[in-house]
């Protein structure tokens, strides 16, 4: 692709008809609920039919262009200007952008704004270039682009490889650059990983050794296994299976002793937890008190919609954590060592008190 040889028209009246449009979406979020509904590419054309008619009187008027399908970007702008829309109905700005090889790049437009819709309370709405909101590359079938719509300046992948995004995809083969300084990153025992799997998951490029993770990305991963899979908290000797496939499809860690990191072996113990004294506690349950805050908290980012794939069973944002409560005292009913515990009180009581 060659670079357009008009530079930046009407740049100026660009950012104004942007801005014009932000503000117009933010305060229409305060004041209803019809976004909830605009989930998904369904935002797109409710976006091109308001910048139209903002565009009246202005370079614009009668240039903006819904795209739609699976091109890229979502809407243009007097051919030259593209506006990217994304979505979450989870409370942050983070998610899986682009494909790095941009294939479905709609021919002449060359310079691509994010706008990223956060339709979790409060609604909101933000707009930034394109590559100033691109932090890394992870991979699902291909290598796309990570977004944060929250990243600093100078963080973001581009400044990170010292590589201007045009630059970069403009290559005959923008892959082998980012490939090369993955490469370079990697620490001994670590190797490049390709994923090639189309379920939509993403993951860091480099294979890891649980051993040489830190003391926090440990803790981290083990309170979100308690999440994914409560079955850990059964008596299956298959109970480490999905946790093990988990780590190494979507974390890129590999764990040669699943029981160890996970297992919390150990002798019962007497132990207060909320205010109560409890009597041969597992170690494992200790554990679970220990990190319950935590574990909620995590729960409350992860969507109901990815926690029923792993649970097999159909939840929803109000009754997730309950729904987590009831599968974990479910499965601690067939250890011997825990069925003296009412865990489903115990951690209703703790978590709604």
């Amino acid at each position: 692709m060659i670079y357009s040889a008009n530079s930046e028209p009407h740049r100026d009246e660009f950012n104004l008809l942007l801005g014009a449009t932000l503000s117009e979406l933010n305060t229409t979020a305060q004041t209803t609920n019809n976004f909830l509904s605009l989930t998904g590419n369904k935002l797109e054309p409710y976006i091109s039919d308001l910048m139209t008619e903002l565009a009246i009187g202005t370079p614009f008027a009668d240039t903006i262009e819904w795209v739609g399908g699976q091109k890229f970007p979502d809407i243009i702008a007097k051919k030259y200007y593209g506006i990217e829309v994304k979505t979450t109905t989870q409370n942050h700005w983070k998610t899986t952008g682009n494909s790095v090889l941009e294939s479905s790049r709609v021919n002449d437009v060359e310079r691509i704004y994010m706008l990223f819709a956060k339709l979790a309370n409060p609604i909101e709405f933000k707009c930034r270039p394109y590559e100033e909101c691109l932090s890394e590359v992870v991979v699902t079938h291909s290598p796309r682009y990570l977004i944060d719509m929250n990243l600093g300046a100078g963080k973001t992948i581009f400044d990170k490889m010292s590589v201007q995004y045009n630059d970069l995809r403009n290559k005959e083969n923008p892959i082998r650059p980012i490939v090369d300084y993955y490469r370079s990153k990697l620490k001994p025992g670590q190797d490049i990983w390709w994923m090639d799997q189309e379920n939509g998951s993403s993951s860091s490029m480099i294979i890891k050794l649980w051993s040489d993770l830190s003391p926090k990305s440990k803790g981290k991963l083990v309170n979100e296994a308690r999440i994914y899979f409560p079955e850990l908290f059964g008596r299956s000797p298959k109970k480490y299976g999905r946790l093990g496939i988990w780590l190494i499809n979507r974390e890129n860690v590999i764990c040669p002793n699943m029981r160890d990191p996970f297992s919390a072996g150990g002798n019962a113990i007497r132990y207060e937890f909320n205010s109560k004294t409890y009597e041969k506690v597992p170690k494992k349950i200790v554990n679970l008190f220990q990190n319950l805050n935590e574990i909620v908290k995590l729960l409350s980012e992860i969507s109901a919609q990815e926690l029923s794939e792993y649970w097999k069973i159909k939840t929803t944002e109000d009754k997730k954590i309950f729904d987590w409560i009831e599968i974990v005292s479910q499965y601690s009913k067939t250890v011997s060592s825990s069925q003296h515990l009412d865990l489903k009180t115990i951690l209703t009581t703790a978590v709604f008190k």
